[in-house]
């Protein structure tokens, strides 16, 4: 089995943070999304990975080789974002004659009975109950759960269940064959070519797909969810840091996420706050924050913050979104 990621996407609504990083390699409690979602296709068995590439895809391609060493991985470049209809028709050479596929966007932290979704005979679309469904791939299902419309950002929604960007498809043929129809007659929704139109169109000519309701699902395409997803993790066992060295008159509270070699004196860290590698902090005091690796911040009090990598803060109390490679001196 294979398992597609579209990782292509600019990641605008974290800008600036996503000029120099990849939104999938912002660190969530600890680690990047693109491994939480790496490691729970392995635990699924799968080993053979699509990867769609395109903004910054060369340090996605340089993170998956330094952590992911023994995976079988395939970059496909998406040259034009049309879509994430148009994300898997780019990589449809490498999944073309396979028994099923899971696709499972790289910008989603999802909680689900991955078992439970394995041992299906049938396709399986992740879905998740949402106050106001208007912003995404909208299923409408009977009562055995047999998916019977998907519509792709409907203005009267007729069901609050959104797709979480989590798919396992058996018909795989089918889906190539659907996607190249719609791109080779330009058939699009808005400006792009989402999966969502594929699969109503597999559905259409007969392919049986079941919902599966996902416990948590954490969309981090904006900073408040990011933030929030990060403090949820944490308060979750097996997230946090739990055993930290003595950092020089400090005060830890935890849940805290705190990387390797870091140098933190003269502060107060927590809670909800994750720090990357070797990163230097002096006189600060940061709460349900994300620091980048290499950060250098020095008398500021932070909270609700992303700040990004090799970035450098002096004096200030503020609510900020630092991109990498950044230095800010408010003193």
């Amino acid at each position: 089995m294979k398992a597609i990621i579209p990782v292509a996407g600019a990641g605008t609504n974290l800008r600036p943070l996503t000029y120099t990083q990849p939104k999938p390699l912002i660190p969530v409690a600890g680690k990047p999304i693109i491994a939480f979602i790496t490691d729970q296709l392995i635990e699924m068995g799968v080993r053979d990975f699509v990867l769609v590439i395109g903004y910054l895809g060369e340090k996605i391609q340089m993170y998956m080789q330094n952590a992911y060493p023994d995976l079988n991985i395939t970059y496909v470049m998406q040259e034009e974002r049309l879509g994430s209809g148009h994300a898997i028709w780019t990589a449809r050479e490498e999944i073309e004659g396979e028994d099923e596929v899971i696709i499972f966007f790289g910008d989603t932290i999802i909680d689900a009975d991955f078992k439970e979704i394995m041992q299906s005979p049938t396709s399986c679309l992740g879905v998740k109950r949402v106050d106001d469904p208007r912003s995404f791939g909208v299923v409408e299902f009977d009562k055995e759960g047999t998916v019977k419309k998907v519509v792709e950002k409907p203005k009267i929604p007729k069901s609050n269940m959104a797709m979480v960007g989590f798919y396992k498809l058996k018909e795989v043929d089918l889906l190539i064959e659907v996607l190249d129809d719609n791109i080779k007659n330009n058939r699009r929704t808005g400006a792009e070519f989402p999966l969502t139109d594929g699969l109503m169109q597999m559905i259409e000519r007969g392919a049986k797909m079941k919902i599966t309701k996902v416990n948590n699902w954490f969309d981090c395409g904006k900073k408040e969810i990011l933030l929030a997803t990060n403090a949820i993790l944490l308060d979750k066992e097996g997230y946090a840091s739990s055993h930290l060295p003595t950092y020089d008159n400090s005060i830890v509270i935890h849940p805290v996420s705190i990387g390797k070699n870091c140098e933190i004196t003269n502060s107060i860290i927590g809670p909800h706050a994750t720090i990357g590698d070797n990163a230097k902090i002096d006189s600060a005091i940061l709460r349900n924050s994300i620091i980048g690796n290499y950060a250098s911040l020095r008398e500021v009090v932070l909270q609700n913050s992303v700040v990004g990598n090799d970035t450098a803060i002096t004096g200030i109390r503020q609510s900020l979104n630092i991109g990498d490679n950044t230095e800010i001196d408010f003193s």
